[in-house]
């Protein structure tokens, strides 16, 4: 062990590559997490409705062990356990051509486009960071945001249990500094909050409908607890400009009614982690345009 840090800090392409192929696993992972966490939501809030309404909560034998780890993952369609040479990431999909090998029903792309998706997001982020501390708490942000992404657009929500961790976690590794001074930090998470907070109190006065829920404050506060202040305003407008694009193609492409609500909480991923990783660089270059305009 002692001899593969050294290594994998002299060789930053052996690096993002072992992250790369560590990430598909994870994403294997986060396909669990995305289905699993908002049922189990769901279903802590009927026991609690139940509770409230003076009703014993009755528990189905199929509900009394659901979690992340129980029970294993099976077939949607016939119910089919999937045994572990089933699960590995995007080979199995390739190997079964996208189908169970029980019932012969087509898999959801969903799951190896999450796979992928978290494999290539962390072998970038381990090739921006390097073998280093930062490049540990940035895979963690990675994950839990490409987990949110998904869960928010299935079913606008952003939990609690990923967003509020995820706040404590900024300010926890900013204790040391990595990506932004611990005051900046602070004031990042607090900021975070109180501006959409602020946006959406605006928007509720002027129109009487709510533009936005609790769980974007609660992520740009993380988000800004994680990169600090002074990035905050780069990460409100590139996910205003990343929302307005796809509103528009899907007004224009796919004839969406424009009354639907868009989640906002992709978005807002996305400008983070293009923050995470160039923030600085890019508010940088564009402070210099500006000077020079």
């Amino acid at each position: 062990m002692t001899e593969i840090a050294p290594y994998l800090e002299q060789h930053p392409l052996v690096f993002a590559l072992t992250a790369g192929l560590f990430g598909l696993a994870i994403g294997s992972f986060l396909n669990v997490v995305i289905y699993r966490l908002p049922v189990m939501i769901e279903r802590t809030w009927r026991r609690q409705c139940e509770e409230l309404a003076g009703r014993r909560p009755r528990r189905k034998r199929a509900e009394e062990i659901f979690n992340l780890i129980l029970p294993g993952s099976r077939c949607p369609h016939c119910s089919h356990e999937i045994r572990f040479w089933e699960n590995i990431p995007i080979l199995s999909f390739l190997w079964q051509r996208g189908r169970c090998s029980s019932c012969n029903r087509r898999i959801s792309w969903r799951y190896p486009t999450v796979e992928l998706l978290t494999g290539v997001c962390s072998a970038v982020v381990a090739w921006r960071f390097g073998f280093a501390p930062a490049a540990a708490a940035a895979l963690l942000l990675t994950w839990a945001l490409i987990a949110l992404t998904f869960i928010d657009y299935d079913h606008q929500l952003l939990p609690d249990d990923v967003t509020l961790p995820l706040l404590w976690l900024g300010l926890l590794v900013n204790v040391a500094a990595l990506f932004a001074p611990p005051t900046q930090a602070v004031v990042g998470a607090i900021a975070g909050y109180v501006s959409l907070w602020s946006v959406y109190q605006l928007f509720k006065l002027i129109t009487g409908k709510e533009g936005m829920g609790y769980g974007d404050f609660k992520l740009t506060a993380a988000l800004g607890a994680w990169l600090g202040w002074q990035q905050l305003p780069f990460i409100v407008l590139l996910s205003s400009f990343f929302g307005a694009v796809v509103g528009l193609a899907f007004i224009l492409l796919f004839g969406r009614d424009r009354r639907l609500p868009i989640p906002f909480g992709p978005f807002l991923c996305a400008a983070g982690w293009v923050a995470l990783l160039w923030g600085d660089a890019m508010t940088r270059y564009y402070l210099q345009l500006v000077r020079l305009a």
